[in-house]
């Protein structure tokens, strides 16, 4: 029997959100090639599927069907970079060791679970990586920040992967919190708590004005060498969208040795391999320059500046899916496609344990062609 696919119906508080599907009638352990099929195509075109009650899916299981999107890597999408100590991401990820492509993540104390003796996992918080903090008395009356947006990649040496799957093994106790964007906007967003924030890269382009859409077509993004040590103690907006510039990367003697052919240097729009359509997709804390019409800027602070510009509206509260984890839920989305970001702030009591897994990819980001572009590109007057 085939399942069902059924989009997500958004709130009138979501108006924005146009991606997204639920899947309740399939079971992971059971999947045939027919059953892939069809799923891959469904990740591809709602961005983000939900399939529900997987509460017994095995580790070998998340990574076999994770893989087979993927089936010519069996690499973890951050290679080692995440093992580094002084990593923003080392904090975040435990390997499990049957299975070292999924990873442990989560909040509180695991004991004898899945080969692992003892581990205690933290929820990233904005306090560890933001440059302006909420007060203690904020977040005891429920408010929260957008910890980091972005989409799981390298950045270097390595390809993003392709599609991301995050497994809910347990959720923390049922409570809302609200989401402060705190750049003079008065934007706000409810939550459940440990939500997971998704927005659509497509929707980004294409709330874009024709300007900077055509400039968006025209501009490749560079990202830093070992990002994530290179970014390790500058500190982010309190949007979670991207870094401040107050001069804290690490300069290239303090990271280790570079090597120029695993710079990575992307196009700033990506073209979605099932449905054709326009992404703008870029991880907005790893950038290091944009090269517009083949010229570098060359001034971090303002290539920070234009892509807050180019990618703020994406995060207004209308356009954000926040998912709402049940025990069991098997997310599968598409990490070429969308960004995400962690939210929230847990107490130490609370106990959220997840399962992640991605495979880093064998091909580059589908570029778009000027032909893929035509129906945006500017006319010129006559």
């Amino acid at each position: 029997m085939t399942f069902t696919i059924e989009p997500i119906v958004p709130t009138p508080a979501q108006s924005g959100v146009d991606f997204g599907a639920m899947i309740n009638d399939l079971d992971l352990e059971k999947l045939t090639d027919d059953d892939f099929d069809k799923l891959q195509e469904a990740v591809y075109t709602y961005q983000v599927v939900v399939i529900r009650n997987q509460a017994h899916v095995r580790p070998e299981t998340q990574y076999a069907v994770t893989k087979r999107f993927e089936p010519e890597v069996d690499t973890y999408g951050h290679g080692a970079q995440h093992r580094a100590k002084e990593s923003v991401i080392a904090r975040d990820l435990s390997p499990l060791p049957a299975v070292p492509q999924v990873q442990l993540l989560g909040h509180g104390t695991v004991r004898n679970y899945e080969g692992i003796e003892e581990r205690k996992l933290t929820h990233p918080s904005h306090r560890v990586f933001h440059k302006d903090l909420l007060s203690e008395e904020d977040e005891a009356q429920g408010k929260t920040r957008f910890y980091r947006w972005h989409m799981d990649a390298a950045l270097y040496k390595l390809n993003p992967p392709k599609v991301t799957s995050l497994f809910c093994i347990k959720n923390p106790e049922e409570r809302r919190q609200t989401v402060q964007y705190d750049d003079g906007t008065g934007h706000t967003l409810d939550v459940q708590l440990g939500t997971t924030a998704f927005i659509s890269g497509q929707k980004a382009f294409e709330i874009l004005p024709p300007d900077l859409k055509d400039l968006a077509f025209r501009t490749q993004v560079k990202y830093a060498p070992h990002p994530y040590l290179w970014m390790s103690k500058a500190r982010a907006r309190s949007t979670g969208l991207g870094m401040e510039s107050e001069g804290l990367e690490l300069k290239p003697e303090e990271l280790p040795e570079i090597d120029e052919k695993a710079i990575k240097i992307y196009p700033m729009l990506w073209k979605n391999p099932v449905t054709n359509k326009i992404h703008l997709q870029v991880h907005p804390a790893a950038v290091q320059d944009l090269i517009i019409d083949g010229k570098p800027m060359g001034d971090l602070t303002k290539v920070r500046e234009l892509l807050y510009k180019i990618q703020r509206p994406a995060i207004n509260p209308e356009n954000v899916f926040a998912h709402e984890w049940r025990d069991g839920d098997f997310v599968i989305f598409h990490n070429r496609g969308v960004l995400h970001s962690v939210v929230g702030s847990l107490k130490d009591t609370d106990v959220r344990i997840f399962h992640q897994c991605n495979m880093a990819s064998a091909q580059d980001p589908i570029p778009v062609t000027a032909e893929d572009f035509a129906p945006y590109a500017i006319k010129p007057s006559a």
